[in-house]
């Protein structure tokens, strides 16, 4: 389940339906992932967009936070890092 948050602000229904869309595919990687949180807010200089991805992979918590211009693009550039590193926390998992 993605649960989102927006700090401070209200997102509109198509970022929500974009974050569901890029986010929801992370969830294909992994049968056990637990919720993946979805955190949204507005840097000081309003230039730029923060989202953070928090999600629990068995054993540990997984963090991924980034920042661009408009929060699509901070979007894809998390769910890619939380792709990876549930990719690899899997492989250190099973490798044992």
């Amino acid at each position: 389940m993605i649960n989102v948050k927006s700090l401070k602000f209200n997102a509109d229904e198509k970022l929500l339906e974009y974050i569901d869309k890029k986010v929801g595919k992370v969830e294909k990687f992994f049968d056990n992932l637990g919720d993946i949180d979805v955190t949204l807010s507005i840097l000081p200089d309003a230039e730029n967009k923060s989202v953070k991805l928090q999600t629990r992979f068995p054993g540990e918590d997984l963090i991924v936070e980034r920042q661009a211009r408009t929060f699509e693009e901070a979007v894809t550039d998390a769910a890619d890092a939380l792709k990876e590193r549930i990719v690899r926390a899997k492989e250190k998992k099973f490798s044992k």
